[in-house]
């Protein structure tokens, strides 16, 4: 799969500025990572909710009309976690559940899925979810290959689903600490990993922790992404 590909898109959803261009953003993951289907769904600390995603209008309508936020365990379970989850690893034991899973089976929802787990500012919580039919093996190789990819993707998408929060305050600019703007600079300017580490007088361990950590806080795909947003949003500056 192509890294620019998904950094177009994502530059894309960055660029959203109605909850359309979502939509359109995640119909176009879909083709991409080859799946069935992609869900974002959030609610707000006021319960009010929106949702994109590649699942069929009749399911959808469906899923509100038997109240199915009531007994999905992938609803029930994310809620308790913090972590992404493979939908193996939930309690699908409970008749209502095994009964809901049968029901979305039948509406061309897939036997795999992964979803991440998101919690906003003021209670708001997010779900991002990944769902498509194949065996496990195969399945297991797309999660692992993706995983961290994916979670990226999840924050993108409840990133700009905030903006549109109404009567939300302000997000702040994502802030890198200082030894963060230091690590991305001198990569900036050409430094190795390893001069960088050896000039902050820091272990390439802890190097690497501040780079996942500014690359988390910017959305970017990897190192090089992550060092392109720090210029163009000035959070470090490389003199002439």
């Amino acid at each position: 799969m192509s890294g620019s590909r998904l950094e177009r898109i994502l530059e894309r959803l960055e660029a959203a500025t109605a909850p359309e261009d979502l939509q359109t953003a995640i119909e176009a993951l879909r083709p991409h990572y080859g799946v069935d289907h992609l869900v974002y769904h959030w609610v707000s600390s006021t319960g009010s909710q929106f949702g994109c995603g590649t699942y069929p209008p009749e399911w959808v309508e469906r899923y509100l009309e038997q109240g199915y936020l009531r007994v999905d365990p992938v609803i029930q379970g994310c809620y308790r976690r913090f972590h992404p989850v493979d939908w193996k690893r939930l309690d699908w034991s409970a008749r209502p559940a095994r009964a809901f899973l049968r029901d979305a089976r039948a509406h061309g929802l897939g036997r795999q899925g992964f979803s991440v787990p998101i919690r906003g500012p003021s209670g708001q919580f997010a779900l991002f979810t990944v769902n498509h039919d194949c065996d496990d093996a195969t399945w297991a190789a797309f999660t692992e290959a993706h995983r961290r990819e994916l979670i990226l993707v999840a924050h993108a998408f409840n990133q700009q689903a905030l903006e549109f929060e109404a009567d939300r305050l302000p997000a702040h600019q994502a802030q890198l600490s200082p030894r963060e703007v230091d690590a991305m600079t001198l990569l900036a300017i050409g430094y190795s990993r390893a001069q960088v580490a050896q000039t902050l007088s820091i272990s390439e361990h802890t190097l690497r922790a501040y780079i996942e950590s500014a690359r988390f806080k910017l959305g970017a795909l990897n190192t090089t992404h992550a060092v392109a947003r720090a210029m163009s949003r000035g959070l470090i500056v490389i003199g002439p």
